[in-house]
Protein backbone atom coordinates (compact mmCIF):
# COMPACT_ATOMS: atom_id res chain seq x y z
CA UNK A 1 0.00 0.00 0.00
CA UNK A 2 1.18 3.51 -0.82
CA UNK A 3 0.49 6.80 0.86
CA UNK A 4 -1.96 8.84 -1.24
CA UNK A 5 -0.30 12.09 -0.20
CA UNK A 6 3.29 11.51 -1.28
CA UNK A 7 3.42 8.00 -2.83
CA UNK A 8 5.64 6.50 -0.12
CA UNK A 9 5.46 2.68 0.03
CA UNK A 10 3.75 1.81 3.30
CA UNK A 11 3.61 -1.99 3.07
CA UNK A 12 5.95 -3.97 0.85
CA UNK A 13 7.17 -7.58 0.59
CA UNK A 14 5.53 -10.98 1.00
CA UNK A 15 3.07 -11.61 3.79
CA UNK A 16 4.79 -13.09 6.80
CA UNK A 17 4.22 -13.90 10.41
CA UNK A 18 5.64 -10.57 11.50
CA UNK A 19 2.75 -8.70 9.89
CA UNK A 20 4.43 -7.33 6.75
CA UNK A 21 2.51 -7.42 3.49
CA UNK A 22 2.90 -6.52 -0.16
CA UNK A 23 0.82 -3.67 -1.55
CA UNK A 24 -0.95 -4.92 -4.63
CA UNK A 25 -1.82 -2.51 -7.45
CA UNK A 26 -2.84 -4.11 -10.68
CA UNK A 27 -2.68 -2.41 -14.03
CA UNK A 28 -5.98 -1.56 -15.63
CA UNK A 29 -6.84 -2.79 -19.08
CA UNK A 30 -10.01 -1.29 -20.59
CA UNK A 31 -11.47 -2.90 -23.71
CA UNK A 32 -12.14 -0.49 -26.55
CA UNK A 33 -15.71 -1.62 -27.24
CA UNK A 34 -17.15 -1.84 -23.72
CA UNK A 35 -17.42 0.77 -20.98
CA UNK A 36 -15.95 -0.22 -17.66
CA UNK A 37 -16.48 0.85 -14.07
CA UNK A 38 -13.57 1.24 -11.72
CA UNK A 39 -14.16 0.17 -8.19
CA UNK A 40 -12.12 0.53 -5.06
CA UNK A 41 -12.30 -2.43 -2.68
CA UNK A 42 -10.95 -2.05 0.83
CA UNK A 43 -10.74 -5.22 2.95
CA UNK A 44 -9.46 -5.65 6.45
CA UNK A 45 -7.98 -8.97 7.67
CA UNK A 46 -5.43 -10.38 10.04
CA UNK A 47 -3.04 -12.81 8.31
CA UNK A 48 -2.60 -16.13 10.05
CA UNK A 49 0.05 -15.93 12.68
CA UNK A 50 0.23 -12.15 12.69
CA UNK A 51 0.72 -10.11 15.82
CA UNK A 52 -2.68 -8.38 15.43
CA UNK A 53 -1.85 -5.70 12.88
CA UNK A 54 -4.54 -5.21 10.26
CA UNK A 55 -3.45 -5.73 6.67
CA UNK A 56 -5.24 -3.48 4.20
CA UNK A 57 -5.53 -4.57 0.65
CA UNK A 58 -6.29 -1.99 -2.04
CA UNK A 59 -7.23 -3.32 -5.46
CA UNK A 60 -8.58 -1.59 -8.55
CA UNK A 61 -10.96 -3.70 -10.60
CA UNK A 62 -12.74 -3.14 -13.88
CA UNK A 63 -15.72 -5.20 -14.84
CA UNK A 64 -18.22 -5.50 -17.64
CA UNK A 65 -21.90 -5.37 -16.75
CA UNK A 66 -22.61 -8.68 -18.49
CA UNK A 67 -19.65 -10.59 -17.00
CA UNK A 68 -18.93 -11.86 -13.49
CA UNK A 69 -16.87 -9.54 -11.35
CA UNK A 70 -14.33 -12.24 -10.68
CA UNK A 71 -13.26 -12.27 -14.35
CA UNK A 72 -11.67 -8.85 -13.89
CA UNK A 73 -9.64 -9.38 -10.76
CA UNK A 74 -5.99 -8.55 -11.25
CA UNK A 75 -3.25 -10.99 -10.20
CA UNK A 76 -0.61 -10.06 -7.75
CA UNK A 77 2.56 -8.86 -9.42
CA UNK A 78 5.53 -11.00 -8.53
CA UNK A 79 7.92 -8.08 -8.55
CA UNK A 80 7.59 -4.28 -8.57
CA UNK A 81 10.06 -1.88 -10.17
CA UNK A 82 10.49 1.66 -8.92
CA UNK A 83 9.04 3.05 -12.18
CA UNK A 84 5.99 0.80 -12.00
CA UNK A 85 5.39 1.72 -8.40
CA UNK A 86 5.43 5.43 -9.23
CA UNK A 87 3.00 4.95 -12.14
CA UNK A 88 0.62 2.94 -10.01
CA UNK A 89 0.82 5.48 -7.22
CA UNK A 90 -0.22 8.27 -9.58
CA UNK A 91 -3.10 6.15 -10.85
CA UNK A 92 -4.33 5.58 -7.30
CA UNK A 93 -4.09 9.30 -6.54
CA UNK A 94 -6.06 10.12 -9.71
CA UNK A 95 -8.83 7.71 -8.76
CA UNK A 96 -9.14 9.19 -5.29
CA UNK A 97 -9.16 12.74 -6.66
CA UNK A 98 -11.93 11.79 -9.08
CA UNK A 99 -13.90 10.35 -6.19
CA UNK A 100 -13.39 13.49 -4.10
CA UNK A 101 -14.32 15.73 -7.03
CA UNK A 102 -17.43 13.68 -7.65
CA UNK A 103 -18.44 13.96 -4.03
CA UNK A 104 -18.06 17.72 -3.88
CA UNK A 105 -19.70 18.11 -7.30
CA UNK A 106 -22.68 16.17 -6.05
CA UNK A 107 -22.76 17.83 -2.66
CA UNK A 108 -22.31 21.45 -3.68
CA UNK A 109 -23.48 21.66 -7.27
CA UNK A 110 -26.17 19.22 -8.28
CA UNK A 111 -28.56 19.05 -5.35
CA UNK A 112 -28.24 22.69 -4.33
CA UNK A 113 -28.84 24.11 -7.79
CA UNK A 114 -31.57 21.62 -8.56
CA UNK A 115 -33.56 22.79 -5.52
CA UNK A 116 -32.74 26.48 -5.72
CA UNK A 117 -35.76 28.73 -6.20
CA UNK A 118 -35.41 31.28 -8.99
CA UNK A 119 -38.71 33.18 -8.83
CA UNK A 120 -41.31 34.26 -6.26
CA UNK A 121 -44.46 36.32 -5.91
CA UNK A 122 -45.10 37.85 -2.48
CA UNK A 123 -48.88 38.12 -2.35
CA UNK A 124 -50.51 41.04 -0.48
CA UNK A 125 -50.59 40.20 3.20
CA UNK A 126 -54.13 39.90 4.54
CA UNK A 127 -55.17 42.41 7.20
CA UNK A 128 -56.83 40.24 9.85
CA UNK A 129 -57.41 43.06 12.31
CA UNK A 130 -60.63 44.05 10.56
CA UNK A 131 -59.72 47.74 10.76
CA UNK A 132 -59.05 49.68 7.52
CA UNK A 133 -56.93 52.08 9.57
CA UNK A 134 -54.10 49.52 9.71
CA UNK A 135 -54.38 48.46 6.08
CA UNK A 136 -51.19 50.41 5.47
CA UNK A 137 -49.38 47.99 7.79
CA UNK A 138 -50.20 44.78 5.90
CA UNK A 139 -49.59 46.49 2.55
CA UNK A 140 -46.40 48.12 3.75
CA UNK A 141 -44.92 44.94 5.20
CA UNK A 142 -45.62 43.20 1.88
CA UNK A 143 -43.94 45.93 -0.13
CA UNK A 144 -40.94 46.12 2.20
CA UNK A 145 -40.38 42.38 1.89
CA UNK A 146 -40.61 42.62 -1.90
CA UNK A 147 -37.99 45.37 -1.81
CA UNK A 148 -35.69 43.30 0.40
CA UNK A 149 -35.92 40.19 -1.79
CA UNK A 150 -35.13 42.15 -4.95
CA UNK A 151 -31.64 42.64 -3.49
CA UNK A 152 -30.88 38.95 -4.04
CA UNK A 153 -29.00 38.29 -7.29
CA UNK A 154 -30.60 35.96 -9.85
CA UNK A 155 -33.95 35.92 -8.06
CA UNK A 156 -36.99 37.13 -9.98
CA UNK A 157 -39.36 38.91 -7.58
CA UNK A 158 -42.64 40.16 -8.99
CA UNK A 159 -43.20 43.85 -8.40
CA UNK A 160 -45.83 45.34 -6.14
CA UNK A 161 -48.31 46.43 -8.79
CA UNK A 162 -48.43 42.94 -10.28
CA UNK A 163 -49.14 41.09 -7.05
CA UNK A 164 -51.50 43.72 -5.61
CA UNK A 165 -53.86 43.04 -8.47
CA UNK A 166 -54.86 39.96 -6.47
CA UNK A 167 -55.55 41.87 -3.27
CA UNK A 168 -58.88 40.93 -1.73
CA UNK A 169 -59.34 37.98 -4.09
CA UNK A 170 -59.22 34.26 -3.55
CA UNK A 171 -55.77 33.10 -4.62
CA UNK A 172 -55.48 29.88 -6.63
CA UNK A 173 -51.85 28.86 -6.45
CA UNK A 174 -51.55 27.29 -9.88
CA UNK A 175 -53.42 30.09 -11.64
CA UNK A 176 -51.36 32.84 -10.03
CA UNK A 177 -48.15 30.91 -10.64
CA UNK A 178 -48.98 30.60 -14.32
CA UNK A 179 -50.08 34.22 -14.73
CA UNK A 180 -46.98 35.57 -13.00
CA UNK A 181 -44.61 32.83 -14.20
CA UNK A 182 -43.15 32.05 -10.77
CA UNK A 183 -42.08 28.88 -8.97
CA UNK A 184 -43.26 29.89 -5.51
CA UNK A 185 -45.85 32.06 -3.81
CA UNK A 186 -45.56 33.57 -0.34
CA UNK A 187 -48.79 34.39 1.49
CA UNK A 188 -49.15 36.17 4.83
CA UNK A 189 -51.68 37.27 7.42
CA UNK A 190 -51.14 40.25 9.72
CA UNK A 191 -53.08 40.70 12.96
CA UNK A 192 -52.86 43.59 15.41
CA UNK A 193 -54.29 43.45 18.93
CA UNK A 194 -53.31 46.46 20.99
CA UNK A 195 -49.53 46.70 20.77
CA UNK A 196 -49.19 43.03 19.79
CA UNK A 197 -48.50 41.99 16.18
CA UNK A 198 -48.98 38.51 14.79
CA UNK A 199 -47.71 37.53 11.35
CA UNK A 200 -48.22 34.11 9.76
CA UNK A 201 -46.33 33.23 6.56
CA UNK A 202 -46.52 30.28 4.19
CA UNK A 203 -44.26 29.54 1.20
CA UNK A 204 -45.95 27.31 -1.40
CA UNK A 205 -44.50 25.40 -4.36
CA UNK A 206 -46.65 26.30 -7.39
CA UNK A 207 -46.05 23.01 -9.20
CA UNK A 208 -47.08 20.73 -6.32
CA UNK A 209 -49.16 23.19 -4.25
CA UNK A 210 -47.30 21.86 -1.22
CA UNK A 211 -46.17 24.13 1.60
CA UNK A 212 -42.36 24.41 1.57
CA UNK A 213 -42.20 26.40 4.80
CA UNK A 214 -44.45 28.18 7.25
CA UNK A 215 -43.77 30.36 10.28
CA UNK A 216 -45.66 32.41 12.85
CA UNK A 217 -44.20 35.54 14.43
CA UNK A 218 -45.55 37.15 17.60
CA UNK A 219 -43.96 40.50 18.41
CA UNK A 220 -44.72 43.82 20.02
CA UNK A 221 -45.41 46.72 17.68
CA UNK A 222 -42.26 48.40 18.99
CA UNK A 223 -40.30 45.47 17.48
CA UNK A 224 -41.69 46.06 13.98
CA UNK A 225 -38.38 47.15 12.47
CA UNK A 226 -36.44 44.14 13.72
CA UNK A 227 -39.36 41.87 12.78
CA UNK A 228 -39.19 43.04 9.18
CA UNK A 229 -35.48 42.19 9.02
CA UNK A 230 -36.08 38.80 10.62
CA UNK A 231 -38.78 37.97 8.09
CA UNK A 232 -36.59 39.02 5.16
CA UNK A 233 -33.73 36.86 6.44
CA UNK A 234 -35.91 33.80 7.07
CA UNK A 235 -37.63 33.94 3.69
CA UNK A 236 -34.32 34.53 1.89
CA UNK A 237 -32.79 31.49 3.56
CA UNK A 238 -35.67 29.34 2.32
CA UNK A 239 -35.30 30.63 -1.22
CA UNK A 240 -31.53 30.25 -1.45
CA UNK A 241 -29.44 27.25 -0.43
CA UNK A 242 -26.61 29.57 0.55
CA UNK A 243 -26.49 33.32 1.12
CA UNK A 244 -23.29 35.32 1.05
CA UNK A 245 -22.65 37.74 3.89
CA UNK A 246 -23.25 40.56 1.41
CA UNK A 247 -26.65 39.13 0.41
CA UNK A 248 -27.64 38.75 4.04
CA UNK A 249 -26.66 42.34 4.82
CA UNK A 250 -28.75 43.62 1.91
CA UNK A 251 -31.95 41.77 2.73
CA UNK A 252 -31.74 42.57 6.45
CA UNK A 253 -30.88 46.23 6.01
CA UNK A 254 -32.97 48.72 7.98
CA UNK A 255 -32.97 52.45 7.25
CA UNK A 256 -34.29 53.45 10.65
CA UNK A 257 -34.40 52.03 14.16
CA UNK A 258 -37.43 54.13 15.07
CA UNK A 259 -40.65 52.06 14.84
CA UNK A 260 -42.88 55.17 14.63
CA UNK A 261 -40.84 56.55 11.73
CA UNK A 262 -41.03 53.19 9.98
CA UNK A 263 -44.81 53.00 10.33
CA UNK A 264 -45.18 56.53 8.98
CA UNK A 265 -42.98 55.57 6.03
CA UNK A 266 -45.30 52.61 5.35
CA UNK A 267 -48.24 55.02 5.38
CA UNK A 268 -46.45 57.22 2.86
CA UNK A 269 -45.95 54.29 0.49
CA UNK A 270 -49.56 53.25 0.99
CA UNK A 271 -50.82 56.66 -0.15
CA UNK A 272 -48.21 57.04 -2.92
CA UNK A 273 -49.42 53.86 -4.57
CA UNK A 274 -52.99 55.19 -4.81
CA UNK A 275 -51.85 57.77 -7.40
CA UNK A 276 -54.56 60.37 -6.79
CA UNK A 277 -54.00 64.04 -6.10
CA UNK A 278 -55.28 63.85 -2.53
CA UNK A 279 -53.38 60.64 -1.76
CA UNK A 280 -50.11 62.13 -3.02
CA UNK A 281 -50.56 65.04 -0.61
CA UNK A 282 -51.11 62.57 2.23
CA UNK A 283 -48.02 60.65 1.19
CA UNK A 284 -45.82 63.74 1.49
CA UNK A 285 -47.27 64.51 4.91
CA UNK A 286 -46.57 60.96 6.14
CA UNK A 287 -42.98 61.12 4.90
CA UNK A 288 -42.56 64.52 6.56
CA UNK A 289 -43.69 63.10 9.90
CA UNK A 290 -41.39 60.09 9.50
CA UNK A 291 -38.43 62.43 8.96
CA UNK A 292 -39.41 64.40 12.08
CA UNK A 293 -39.06 61.17 14.08
CA UNK A 294 -35.77 60.27 12.41
CA UNK A 295 -33.97 63.14 10.61
CA UNK A 296 -31.53 60.64 9.04
CA UNK A 297 -34.18 58.39 7.54
CA UNK A 298 -32.84 58.26 3.97
CA UNK A 299 -35.62 56.04 2.61
CA UNK A 300 -38.28 58.52 3.79
CA UNK A 301 -36.48 61.34 1.95
CA UNK A 302 -36.38 59.15 -1.17
CA UNK A 303 -40.11 58.47 -0.87
CA UNK A 304 -40.79 62.17 -0.52
CA UNK A 305 -38.74 62.87 -3.66
CA UNK A 306 -40.59 60.22 -5.67
CA UNK A 307 -43.87 61.82 -4.59
CA UNK A 308 -43.02 65.44 -5.33
CA UNK A 309 -41.87 64.63 -8.89
CA UNK A 310 -45.42 63.41 -9.65
CA UNK A 311 -47.25 66.50 -8.38
CA UNK A 312 -47.49 68.29 -11.72
CA UNK A 313 -48.37 65.08 -13.61
CA UNK A 314 -51.37 64.43 -11.35
CA UNK A 315 -52.50 68.07 -11.20
CA UNK A 316 -51.53 68.51 -7.55
CA UNK A 317 -49.32 71.56 -8.00
CA UNK A 318 -47.23 73.34 -10.65
CA UNK A 319 -43.78 71.90 -11.27
CA UNK A 320 -42.14 75.15 -10.14
CA UNK A 321 -43.64 74.64 -6.69
CA UNK A 322 -42.98 70.91 -6.33
CA UNK A 323 -39.91 69.97 -8.36
CA UNK A 324 -37.36 71.96 -6.31
CA UNK A 325 -38.66 70.16 -3.22
CA UNK A 326 -38.23 66.84 -5.02
CA UNK A 327 -34.61 67.71 -5.79
CA UNK A 328 -33.86 68.72 -2.20
CA UNK A 329 -35.37 65.50 -0.82
CA UNK A 330 -33.51 63.29 -3.31
CA UNK A 331 -30.17 64.96 -2.63
CA UNK A 332 -30.65 64.68 1.12
CA UNK A 333 -31.42 60.98 0.77
CA UNK A 334 -28.24 60.45 -1.25
CA UNK A 335 -26.15 62.43 1.24
CA UNK A 336 -27.22 59.93 3.89
CA UNK A 337 -27.08 56.81 1.69
CA UNK A 338 -25.77 56.98 -1.87
CA UNK A 339 -26.88 53.39 -2.55
CA UNK A 340 -30.61 54.18 -2.65
CA UNK A 341 -31.91 53.35 -6.12
CA UNK A 342 -35.20 55.13 -5.39
CA UNK A 343 -33.43 58.44 -4.72
CA UNK A 344 -31.33 58.17 -7.89
CA UNK A 345 -34.53 57.43 -9.86
CA UNK A 346 -36.35 60.45 -8.46
CA UNK A 347 -33.34 62.66 -9.18
CA UNK A 348 -33.22 61.32 -12.74
CA UNK A 349 -36.87 62.27 -13.23
CA UNK A 350 -36.23 65.74 -11.86
CA UNK A 351 -33.16 66.35 -14.05
CA UNK A 352 -34.95 65.26 -17.20
CA UNK A 353 -38.27 66.99 -16.74
CA UNK A 354 -37.31 70.11 -14.83
CA UNK A 355 -33.71 71.01 -15.62
CA UNK A 356 -33.79 69.33 -19.06
CA UNK A 357 -30.43 67.75 -18.29
CA UNK A 358 -30.82 64.69 -20.53
CA UNK A 359 -27.38 63.17 -19.99
CA UNK A 360 -27.45 63.79 -16.23
CA UNK A 361 -30.87 62.20 -16.02
CA UNK A 362 -29.79 59.09 -17.89
CA UNK A 363 -26.75 58.77 -15.64
CA UNK A 364 -28.97 58.75 -12.54
CA UNK A 365 -31.35 56.18 -14.01
CA UNK A 366 -28.45 53.92 -15.03
CA UNK A 367 -26.98 54.20 -11.55
CA UNK A 368 -30.33 53.22 -10.03
CA UNK A 369 -30.52 50.16 -12.29
CA UNK A 370 -26.94 49.24 -11.42
CA UNK A 371 -27.84 49.36 -7.72
CA UNK A 372 -31.19 47.61 -8.10
CA UNK A 373 -31.43 45.83 -11.48
CA UNK A 374 -35.01 44.67 -10.91
CA UNK A 375 -36.38 48.09 -9.94
CA UNK A 376 -39.14 48.45 -12.53
CA UNK A 377 -39.72 52.19 -11.92
CA UNK A 378 -36.16 53.04 -12.99
CA UNK A 379 -36.54 51.10 -16.25
CA UNK A 380 -40.02 52.60 -16.72
CA UNK A 381 -39.00 56.24 -16.33
CA UNK A 382 -35.76 55.79 -18.29
CA UNK A 383 -37.74 54.23 -21.15
CA UNK A 384 -40.11 57.19 -21.24
CA UNK A 385 -37.25 59.70 -21.29
CA UNK A 386 -35.38 57.88 -24.06
CA UNK A 387 -38.56 57.85 -26.14
CA UNK A 388 -38.94 61.63 -25.66
CA UNK A 389 -35.49 62.27 -27.15
CA UNK A 390 -36.22 59.94 -30.09
CA UNK A 391 -34.03 57.05 -29.02
CA UNK A 392 -37.01 54.94 -29.92
CA UNK A 393 -35.75 51.35 -29.76
CA UNK A 394 -33.75 51.92 -26.58
CA UNK A 395 -36.78 53.48 -24.94
CA UNK A 396 -39.06 50.63 -25.95
CA UNK A 397 -36.51 48.08 -24.71
CA UNK A 398 -36.46 49.72 -21.27
CA UNK A 399 -40.25 49.90 -21.19
CA UNK A 400 -40.54 46.23 -22.09
CA UNK A 401 -38.02 45.35 -19.42
CA UNK A 402 -40.14 47.28 -16.90
CA UNK A 403 -43.24 45.38 -18.03
CA UNK A 404 -41.36 42.08 -17.80
CA UNK A 405 -40.47 42.89 -14.19
CA UNK A 406 -43.97 44.13 -13.40
CA UNK A 407 -46.22 42.40 -15.93
CA UNK A 408 -49.56 43.43 -14.45
CA UNK A 409 -48.74 47.07 -13.75
CA UNK A 410 -51.41 49.15 -15.50
CA UNK A 411 -49.31 52.33 -15.59
CA UNK A 412 -46.26 50.60 -17.09
CA UNK A 413 -48.42 48.81 -19.64
CA UNK A 414 -50.14 52.09 -20.50
CA UNK A 415 -46.91 54.06 -20.84
CA UNK A 416 -45.51 51.36 -23.12
CA UNK A 417 -48.54 52.07 -25.32
CA UNK A 418 -47.81 55.81 -25.07
CA UNK A 419 -44.23 55.20 -26.21
CA UNK A 420 -45.48 53.24 -29.22
CA UNK A 421 -47.77 56.15 -30.17
CA UNK A 422 -44.91 58.64 -29.82
CA UNK A 423 -42.73 56.31 -31.92
CA UNK A 424 -45.28 56.51 -34.75
CA UNK A 425 -46.57 52.94 -34.24
CA UNK A 426 -50.24 53.44 -33.28
CA UNK A 427 -51.41 50.00 -34.46
CA UNK A 428 -49.04 48.27 -32.04
CA UNK A 429 -50.11 50.72 -29.36
CA UNK A 430 -53.78 49.84 -29.81
CA UNK A 431 -53.05 46.13 -29.32
CA UNK A 432 -50.95 46.88 -26.23
CA UNK A 433 -53.51 49.21 -24.65
CA UNK A 434 -56.46 46.91 -25.26
CA UNK A 435 -54.50 44.22 -23.42
CA UNK A 436 -54.16 46.55 -20.44
CA UNK A 437 -57.85 47.48 -20.49
CA UNK A 438 -58.93 43.83 -20.55
CA UNK A 439 -56.99 43.35 -17.30
CA UNK A 440 -57.89 46.73 -15.77
CA UNK A 441 -61.08 48.13 -17.37
CA UNK A 442 -61.32 50.82 -14.70
CA UNK A 443 -57.83 52.21 -15.24
CA UNK A 444 -58.60 55.66 -16.64
CA UNK A 445 -55.22 56.49 -18.15
CA UNK A 446 -55.28 53.38 -20.36
CA UNK A 447 -58.49 54.70 -21.96
CA UNK A 448 -56.88 58.12 -22.43
CA UNK A 449 -53.83 56.51 -24.07
CA UNK A 450 -56.01 54.36 -26.32
CA UNK A 451 -57.80 57.54 -27.36
CA UNK A 452 -54.43 59.05 -28.32
CA UNK A 453 -53.60 55.98 -30.40
CA UNK A 454 -56.93 56.20 -32.26
CA UNK A 455 -56.45 59.94 -32.71
CA UNK A 456 -52.99 59.38 -34.23
CA UNK A 457 -54.68 57.16 -36.85
CA UNK A 458 -57.41 59.73 -37.54
CA UNK A 459 -60.08 57.50 -35.94
CA UNK A 460 -61.69 60.41 -34.10
CA UNK A 461 -65.00 58.79 -33.15
CA UNK A 462 -63.13 56.01 -31.33
CA UNK A 463 -60.72 58.55 -29.84
CA UNK A 464 -63.61 60.61 -28.46
CA UNK A 465 -65.32 57.54 -26.96
CA UNK A 466 -62.19 56.39 -25.11
CA UNK A 467 -61.35 59.90 -23.92
CA UNK A 468 -64.85 60.39 -22.57
CA UNK A 469 -64.48 57.09 -20.71
CA UNK A 470 -61.32 58.43 -19.06
CA UNK A 471 -63.16 61.63 -18.08
CA UNK A 472 -65.96 59.62 -16.51
CA UNK A 473 -63.46 57.76 -14.37
CA UNK A 474 -61.32 60.72 -13.28
CA UNK A 475 -63.18 63.98 -13.79
CA UNK A 476 -61.61 66.55 -16.10
CA UNK A 477 -58.17 64.96 -16.59
CA UNK A 478 -58.94 64.14 -20.22
CA UNK A 479 -60.50 67.51 -21.13
CA UNK A 480 -57.59 68.68 -23.31
CA UNK A 481 -57.57 65.61 -25.54
CA UNK A 482 -61.36 65.51 -25.68
CA UNK A 483 -61.37 69.07 -27.02
CA UNK A 484 -58.63 68.17 -29.51
CA UNK A 485 -60.49 65.17 -30.96
CA UNK A 486 -63.79 67.04 -31.06
CA UNK A 487 -62.18 69.87 -33.00
CA UNK A 488 -60.46 67.55 -35.45
CA UNK A 489 -63.67 65.62 -36.06
CA UNK A 490 -65.41 68.85 -37.08
CA UNK A 491 -67.34 69.40 -33.84
CA UNK A 492 -65.95 72.88 -33.30
CA UNK A 493 -68.72 74.19 -31.06
CA UNK A 494 -68.36 71.27 -28.66
CA UNK A 495 -64.60 71.79 -28.62
CA UNK A 496 -65.04 75.45 -27.71
CA UNK A 497 -67.34 74.50 -24.82
CA UNK A 498 -64.67 72.15 -23.46
CA UNK A 499 -62.09 74.91 -23.83
CA UNK A 500 -64.23 77.43 -21.97
CA UNK A 501 -64.90 75.03 -19.11
CA UNK A 502 -61.18 74.22 -18.83
CA UNK A 503 -60.30 77.91 -18.52
CA UNK A 504 -62.93 78.35 -15.80
CA UNK A 505 -61.51 75.39 -13.88
CA UNK A 506 -58.01 76.86 -14.02
CA UNK A 507 -59.17 79.64 -11.71
CA UNK A 508 -60.04 77.08 -9.04
CA UNK A 509 -57.36 74.42 -9.45
CA UNK A 510 -54.12 73.62 -11.22
CA UNK A 511 -54.70 72.94 -14.93
CA UNK A 512 -51.88 72.04 -17.28
CA UNK A 513 -51.36 74.61 -20.02
CA UNK A 514 -50.80 71.73 -22.41
CA UNK A 515 -54.50 70.80 -22.20
CA UNK A 516 -55.49 74.27 -23.36
CA UNK A 517 -52.77 74.32 -26.03
CA UNK A 518 -53.81 71.15 -27.79
CA UNK A 519 -57.44 72.30 -28.06
CA UNK A 520 -56.15 75.38 -29.87
CA UNK A 521 -54.08 73.04 -32.06
CA UNK A 522 -57.27 71.17 -33.00
CA UNK A 523 -59.03 74.45 -33.71
CA UNK A 524 -56.16 75.48 -36.03
CA UNK A 525 -55.17 78.51 -33.94
CA UNK A 526 -51.42 78.09 -33.97
CA UNK A 527 -50.43 81.30 -32.25
CA UNK A 528 -52.67 80.67 -29.27
CA UNK A 529 -51.42 77.09 -29.13
CA UNK A 530 -47.80 78.31 -29.12
CA UNK A 531 -48.59 80.82 -26.37
CA UNK A 532 -49.84 78.08 -24.06
CA UNK A 533 -47.03 75.70 -25.01
CA UNK A 534 -44.53 78.39 -24.03
CA UNK A 535 -46.30 78.73 -20.67
CA UNK A 536 -46.07 74.97 -20.22
CA UNK A 537 -42.35 75.10 -20.98
CA UNK A 538 -41.71 78.07 -18.71
CA UNK A 539 -43.44 76.21 -15.88
CA UNK A 540 -41.06 73.28 -16.46
CA UNK A 541 -44.00 70.89 -16.51
CA UNK A 542 -43.28 67.23 -17.18
CA UNK A 543 -45.53 67.29 -20.26
CA UNK A 544 -43.16 69.73 -21.98
CA UNK A 545 -40.73 66.85 -22.45
CA UNK A 546 -42.98 65.26 -25.10
CA UNK A 547 -43.03 68.35 -27.33
CA UNK A 548 -40.59 66.85 -29.81
CA UNK A 549 -42.49 63.59 -30.35
CA UNK A 550 -46.20 64.21 -29.61
CA UNK A 551 -48.04 63.50 -32.88
CA UNK A 552 -50.71 66.15 -32.12
CA UNK A 553 -47.96 68.81 -32.34
CA UNK A 554 -46.59 67.68 -35.71
CA UNK A 555 -48.09 70.71 -37.48
CA UNK A 556 -46.06 73.11 -35.28
CA UNK A 557 -42.60 71.65 -35.79
CA UNK A 558 -41.72 74.01 -38.63
CA UNK A 559 -42.63 77.05 -36.56
CA UNK A 560 -39.56 79.06 -35.41
CA UNK A 561 -41.06 79.64 -31.95
CA UNK A 562 -41.60 75.92 -31.51
CA UNK A 563 -38.08 75.07 -32.70
CA UNK A 564 -36.70 77.52 -30.17
CA UNK A 565 -38.62 75.74 -27.41
CA UNK A 566 -37.19 72.37 -28.41
CA UNK A 567 -33.68 73.76 -28.43
CA UNK A 568 -34.10 75.33 -25.00
CA UNK A 569 -35.27 72.00 -23.54
CA UNK A 570 -32.48 70.01 -25.20
CA UNK A 571 -34.95 68.08 -27.32
CA UNK A 572 -34.07 66.99 -30.89
CA UNK A 573 -35.82 68.91 -33.66
CA UNK A 574 -35.74 66.25 -36.38
CA UNK A 575 -38.89 64.19 -36.85
CA UNK A 576 -39.07 60.45 -36.19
Amino acid sequence: MYCLDDGTALLEGPASADGSATAILGSISVPNDTATVQQIHVTEAEPPGSSGRLTERLSLSAHRAAQPQEAHRYPRAPQETKSNRATKTLAAIAVVLIMIGGFFGYRYVSPANANQIESIAVMPFINESGSPDVEYLSDGMTETLIGSLTQLPNLSVKARSSVFRYKGKEVDTKTVGKELNVQTILTGRVGQHGDQLTLSLELVDVATENAIWSQRYDRKQSDLVSLQSEIARDVSNKLRSKLTSSDTAKVEKNYTANPEAYQLYLKGKFYWNKRTAEALKQAVESYRQAIERDPNYALAYAGMAETYVLFSSYDVAPAKDSMPQAKAAAQRALEIDDSLAEAHTALGFYLSNYEWDRSGSEREYRRAIELKPNYSTAHHWLGADLGNIKRVEEGLAEMRRAEELDPLSPIIGTNLGDNLVLAGRPDEAIVQLKRVIVREPGFAYAHLALGKAYGAKGMYAEAIAETRKCGELTGSVAAGYLGLWLARSGKRDEALKVLGKLKEDSAQRYVQNYDVAIIYVGLGEKEEALNYLEKEMEGHSETASIFGVAPELAGLRTEPRFKAMLKKMNLPESSL
